[in-house]
């Protein structure tokens, strides 16, 4: 008898989990992994905030530094924010379009099963007596050669970042199959759901642009064993390019699906249609598409790239992402909105959100990158735009889907708590970088001397990154809370009003999305349950 037919050697209660193929479950565990992943990552950025609240400080050596900031920048992005953005698609764009599930599922767990590995595999640099990899996210040769850094670590953050990149490409290869071909009668393409859209947007660039990172860590890979590769100009500069063909992009798939989240939050509690759904669909388009060609103005200072060209197209960027804005200015405006906690979060990513993308213009901007290039400006403006912005996207459409997903509300004594802090600690932590960029001092630095005039700052930031540890432990005991049986405050199908149609079915949905208990309603628009709403509230009033 083999292990799969006997119950008593796969307990059952692990064995849906391990190897199911139903898109939600999928969904919960690459959610789970990110989020146990972004504790220990955002552990290592308080220990660095540690080391650099006060000068000549000697918390870290400039090795153990460099190690932290390198799994910090780069767990973040290919091990947290990425996949957390690519697994709220998973869960919900099946259910929105109406699908009984996820196209190719068990191609989708593989895909699940190679991040998994890959993060596994990263992380263990830290258990190899040469430490883990120390050469930044970026992984820039020659830092990367064996001749500087030696030993397994900077291997097996090459292999596990590879997996896990592969994994995210099959898992978004599904996810766009199943929204080309998987929708339910009369949900056509341009009555997909806002959110949905976005995770189209997010896929379409994440099959375009992903294999060229799996082309960089090859090369990385190869010109490890064969140092020579490294020595030719060319191919460092042919690095830079395939590693940013990916850089620029992963950015947008690491905020659509959360800008996405934040029009139908918005939508929702303004208790209104998103506004401008078509001139927004178009937008998050040209978006994606306009992405593919601005990776180059991150390499203005190599001397190796047209920097008009670049800044161009840089700057045209404002123009789709004028309209979203204004899709999502204009939802809100005159509406009788209902303040819940996901819409506070909403409603906060709006500014922030704006100073991480007008500060990224300041960048793309040669004059200006060549004096700020690798300064806290930078690192300012990206924590704007993936903590201060998709950070909070993502709460916001954590607090809005999770009654859907787990059938019990979050708490909103902690849910208001969370969010106050994290607003203090998220302006108190990256505003103050700003002026330190603007002053100098360069990121990647593991101290600087009482003279240079960065304390003061530097201690502010520290002291914001305490409250966002205090704001992140809130969510986490808020989480456990409303798990909790004796804690926990029932939802019901659809606690919001919702207008998409996840709404209709049960919280949390059965194995296929829909059944007799909760039927597919009929689909006339982007937001099928308003309308039914709308329909309802109108034949009352006939009779």
């Amino acid at each position: 008898m083999t292990a799969t037919e006997s119950p008593a050697l796969l307990p059952r209660v692990h064995r849906p989990w391990l190897a199911t193929t139903d898109h939600k479950r999928i969904a919960v565990l690459m959610t789970v992994t990110a989020l146990v992943l972004m504790f220990a990552f955002g552990a290592f950025a308080l220990v660095m905030r540690a080391q650099l609240a006060t000068p000549d400080e000697r918390l870290l050596s400039n090795e153990t530094y460099n190690e932290l900031f390198t799994m910090h920048g780069s767990g973040m992005i290919y091990l947290v924010i990425t996949p957390l953005a690519i697994a709220i698609g998973l869960y919900l764009v099946p259910l929105q379009v109406g699908a009984p599930g996820v196209a190719a599922p068990r191609l989708t767990m593989l895909g699940f099963w190679l991040y998994a590995f890959g993060a596994v595999t990263v992380v263990s640099g830290f258990l190899t007596t040469t430490g883990a990899a120390a050469e930044g996210w970026t992984a820039y040769t020659p830092l990367s050669s064996a001749e500087f850094s030696p030993g397994f670590g900077t291997d097996l953050w090459i292999v596990g970042n590879f997996a896990a990149s592969l994994g995210m490409i099959l898992v978004a290869g599904t996810v766009l199959w199943t929204v080309l071909l998987r929708r339910a009668p009369g949900m056509t393409m341009l009555r997909i759901p806002v959110f949905s859209w976005s995770i189209v947007a997010t896929n379409l660039m994440v099959l375009a642009a992903f294999p060229s990172l799996l082309l960089a860590l090859g090369m990385l890979a190869l010109g490890r064993i064969t140092p020579e590769v490294f020595t030719h100009d060319i191919w460092n500069i042919g690095y830079q390019h395939l590693f940013w063909f990916y850089g620029h992009p992963v950015v947008y798939v690491m905020f659509f699906p959360f800008v996405g989240a934040v029009a139908e939050v918005l939508a929702t509690f303004a208790r209104r249609r998103f506004f401008g759904y078509r001139p927004t669909v178009l937008s998050l388009l040209a978006f994606a598409a306009l992405s593919m060609s601005v990776w180059g103005h991150h390499m203005f200072t190599t001397g190796q790239v047209a920097d008009n060209y670049y800044s161009l197209t840089s700057i045209f960027l404002l123009v789709p992402a004028g309209v979203e804005y204004l899709g999502m200015i204009g939802t809100i405006i005159g509406a009788r909105m209902r303040y819940t906690v996901p819409m506070l979060f909403a409603l906060a990513f709006i500014p922030q959100f704006l100073i991480g993308g007008l500060t990224g213009i300041m960048v793309a901007t040669p004059v200006l990158d060549y004096h700020l290039q690798d300064s806290y400006f930078v690192v300012a403006h990206f924590h704007y735009t993936l903590v201060a912005g998709s950070l909070f996207g993502f709460f916001a459409g954590f607090y809005f889907w999770f009654p859907k997903v787990a059938g019990v509300l979050l708490g909103k004594r902690l849910g208001h708590l969370h969010f106050w802090l994290m607003v203090a600690g998220t302006n108190l932590t990256f505003l103050p970088m700003f002026w330190l960029g603007v002053q100098g001092m360069p990121r990647r630095v593991a101290s600087y001397l009482p003279g240079d005039g960065f304390s003061g700052l530097n201690l502010m930031a520290s002291i914001g990154a305490g409250l966002l540890a205090l704001g992140m432990i809130c969510f986490a005991v808020n989480i456990v809370r409303s798990l909790a049986r004796r804690r926990s405050e029932p939802a019901g199908d659809d606690p919001w009003q919702g207008q998409t149609l996840e709404w209709a079915t049960s919280s949390p949905p059965p194995a296929l999305n829909f059944d007799a208990a909760h039927p597919l309603p009929p689909v006339r628009g982007f937001a099928p349950l308003l309308d039914l709403r709308e329909q309802r509230a109108l034949e009352g009033e006939r009779t």
